[in-house]
């Protein structure tokens, strides 16, 4: 599995948190966050939380670049990364051993710590294009984000569902926001918290038209992975986008191993729990990065840390996902 380190204190500086005093046995003195691609929202929330954690906790706390989720849960159940991002979907298959990158072997030490936000499955092509809605995609060439992620992951059982011959390939948000303003693609379609960079950046430097699901491709995406729930994108979530798009999502969890140490989870969860000012500061997305979100969660057992201090704090968490 190939990815990039990079040190989130040097991404993003910001003032220490205080922590009191606590237990810090068994704490490593580093910390790996696996996030995603750059231009997708798990590098820039994973860079500005792993500074927060820096300053914080004292530990030196740096984000993987990775495909995305599947990878991420896959590389937190082995141990080679002590947390992860997640869509909630990839991790439940892991969780059943149905993960495409390890077959048939059961996540079992994978463990939630908060939530974070929901991740939208997004669409785009150049103005121009001809491409008004999704049937239009049939025998197009579609960029789907990264080998591993959300994005692939789902687009690529989508259309293999319709089997409409789009023609898909795979490269990270802001790569592939590239080959369609170069016309090596035909389509960019992702998914990430809004709003995402890459789309972003497209959209103020392209005549860019976003596609929204119309009530056949809403059901046939929901047919395709019942864990997906309907989500509505804002009007002017991006420049040139006068109108709501309607979508599916996933929710989203930042996870780690079953071994780390107990209040180590607890104060990664109060630090993530007990500042949302400063974790919508990272990203608009984590304005959805509450304690009360911690429900939205029903397939993966919590961390006992974060069980404390969900409990501490007025949140039930079920018996079943303790």
């Amino acid at each position: 599995m190939k990815f990039t380190t990079v040190t989130a204190a040097a991404l993003c500086t910001m003032m220490a948190l205080p922590v009191g005093a606590q237990d810090r046995e068994g704490w490593p003195n580093s910390l790996t966050i696996g996030t995603g691609s750059q231009g997708g929202t798990y590098f820039t929330y994973g860079s500005g939380f792993g500074a927060m954690v820096s300053e914080a906790l004292g530990l030196n706390a740096g984000v993987e670049i990775t495909g995305g989720p599947v990878q991420n849960v896959t590389l937190v159940g082995t141990g080679d990364h002590n947390m992860g991002f997640v869509t909630l979907g990839p991790a439940d298959e892991a969780r059943r051993g149905e993960s495409p990158l390890m077959p048939g072997v059961p996540h079992e030490k994978v463990r939630a710590l908060f939530p974070m936000y929901q991740t939208p499955l997004q669409a785009a092509v150049l103005s121009g294009s001809g491409v008004t809605g999704f049937a239009d995609l049939a025998g197009k060439r579609v960029g789907v984000g990264p080998a591993g992620g959300t994005s692939a992951t789902y687009w690529t059982r989508y259309f293999d569902f319709v089997d409409n011959g789009a023609q898909v390939s795979n490269a990270g948000g802001s790569d592939t926001a590239g080959q369609l303003k170069d016309g090596l693609i035909d389509a960019f379609v992702y998914a990430a918290g809004l709003p995402t960079g890459a789309y972003a950046q497209l959209a103020v430097e392209n005549d860019v038209k976003f596609l929204s699901m119309d009530e056949k491709t809403l059901a046939t995406m929901m047919e395709v992975a019942p864990a997906f729930a309907p989500f509505t994108i804002p009007a002017n979530t991006y420049e040139d986008q006068p109108e709501a798009l309607e979508t599916v999502s996933l929710w989203n969890f930042a996870i780690a191993g079953a071994d780390m140490p107990e209040t180590l989870a607890y104060e990664i969860t109060a630090l993530a729990m007990g500042n949302p000012d400063r974790m919508v500061g990272i990203h608009a997305a984590a304005k959805e990065t509450l304690a009360q979100n911690a429900l939205k969660n029903a397939v993966l057992p919590f961390h006992p840390g974060a069980v404390r201090w969900f409990e501490e704090n007025g949140i039930t968490i079920p018996d079943n996902l303790k």
